[in-house]
């Protein structure tokens, strides 16, 4: 695997590529991008993009969405995956940001995670986006480039992705780079080796392993 300078000089590749990534989700307010962050599960951006405003419209705060029905919200949002759990998420996450965090969304990490929907992911990226707090928000983009440029190891879960790469990188790179790894996703299809074996950042990466390797 990289040391940490090796992945700061790929990181310094990656966001030279991407240097204006930044979020994908609309939204005109803390709730409705914690709403929007918790519908992106296992869907893309531009889905959730698609069925947002329509939900926006009709259920714009926590306590508006918090006195909503379950069969109210499935049909807004029964275009995206898993529209079941989601449209019970969101009434339930409305209804305890009104009776625990007078309507806000919280700001630290601890009390994000107590929302329904809300894991460890979806917390870092709303600290990220909605508070410009430093976390490193991994998801299945970020993991397999992690693995694939010899950050991590092969079958790394999700949090040593991201205690390997906050541990790397300075904080003050955490979120730029989250954003930059995601838009390199989606240029990229990093399952399909033909398509990026000739990258420049992935030849560079292969090239630093392939030294570790024989110096140790």
């Amino acid at each position: 695997m990289l040391s940490d300078q090796q992945i700061r000089q790929a990181f310094q590749m990656i966001l030279a590529e991407f240097p204006t990534a930044g979020p994908s989700l609309k939204a005109a307010s803390n709730f409705q991008y914690l709403v929007a962050v918790i519908l992106s599960a296992q869907t893309t951006d531009k889905a959730v993009n698609q069925v947002t405003p329509q939900l926006f419209q009709k259920y714009p705060t926590p306590p508006t969405m918090a006195r909503a029905k379950v069969a109210e919200i499935e049909p807004l949002i029964k275009t995206i995956g898993l529209y079941h759990n989601k449209a019970r998420y969101l009434v339930a996450c409305s209804q305890k940001l009104c009776t625990d965090f007078a309507g806000e969304v919280p700001a630290e990490k601890k009390s994000l995670v107590t929302l329904p929907g809300v894991g460890g992911k979806t917390a870092n990226v709303v600290l990220a986006d909605c508070f410009n707090i430093p976390a490193f928000a991994v998801d299945t983009h970020v993991s397999k480039i992690a693995q694939r440029l010899h950050f991590v190891a092969p079958k790394a879960n999700v949090t040593q992705v991201e205690r390997r790469l906050t541990q790397a990188l300075p904080e003050s790179l955490w979120i730029k780079s989250h954003h930059a790894l995601i838009a390199m996703g989606r240029k990229y299809n990093f399952h399909k080796e033909k398509q990026i074996s000739n990258l420049p950042v992935v030849q560079a990466c292969d090239n630093w392993e392939r030294s570790n390797l024989v110096k140790n």
